[in-house]
């Protein structure tokens, strides 16, 4: 599977029988009215058979950017049929005050190319519930947001891991040259045991390295 980061929690998953793209983001104007700094290049992707939004905010439901007619599956909880199978949506939280601060957020997790993946959105409860894991299962590569702020920081994040024990992990949502308002991923990988760093922002997950435990898949930003 071709694994390629756009920014922030915008990836696309793409294997011989169809492409995904999770969390693509929109113009950003509004953070720089706010003083706030948000580089990333604008997203073009096309050929994309399903597209999935984890929370209606805008650096995550920029549905305009991918061309085509792919499936949507937009911000909702439960079992849902789709062009790669059934995509499982677990309703969590952006914030560690029950949604009450900022609002849902769902954890997409499916199965493409023979791998499981999950992807926590803009995940912030202060850690995942027993109901939340047992949906999830067994989970090959996790996308995890790591950078604080609005989401999980490096603990919480690392406890994710610890418990769920993914073959891969892809800290997103963090700071990097290309924005200036969250933490950085450092913190996070100071708490996990194997790391692989990647020049590109995209890798292919039969070219990671082998062990034992679980690899924190590092991608440069875009």
């Amino acid at each position: 599977m071709q694994v390629e980061w756009f920014g922030q929690s915008a990836f696309s998953l793409s294997a011989a029988e169809a492409t995904v793209f999770i969390d693509p983001f929109a113009d950003m104007p509004s953070l720089a009215e706010r003083g706030m700094k948000f580089e990333y290049p604008p997203i073009e992707a096309d050929g994309v058979d399903l597209l999935l939004v984890t929370h209606e905010h805008r650096d995550h439901n920029g549905v305009e950017a991918i061309g085509g007619d792919p499936s949507l599956l937009r911000s909702t909880a439960g079992r849902h049929e789709s062009p790669i199978g059934e995509v499982v949506g677990i309703a969590s939280e952006h914030d560690d005050a029950a949604g009450t601060e900022r609002g849902p957020n769902t954890i997409f997790a499916f199965e493409l190319e023979g791998i499981r993946v999950a992807h926590f959105g803009d995940f912030g409860q202060s850690a995942l519930r027993p109901e939340q894991a047992a949906a999830l299962g067994d989970v090959d590569l996790l996308f995890l947001p790591v950078g604080g702020g609005p989401t999980i920081g490096a603990t919480q994040a690392a406890a994710i891991v610890a418990e769920l024990k993914p073959r891969w992990v892809v800290p997103m949502h963090f700071r990097t040259p290309r924005i200036d308002f969250l933490e950085s991923e450092e913190e996070f990988l100071a708490l996990i045991d194997r790391i692989e760093r990647c020049e590109t922002p995209s890798f292919d997950t039969a070219g990671l390295s082998a062990g034992d435990g679980p690899l924190a898949v590092v991608l440069a930003a875009p």
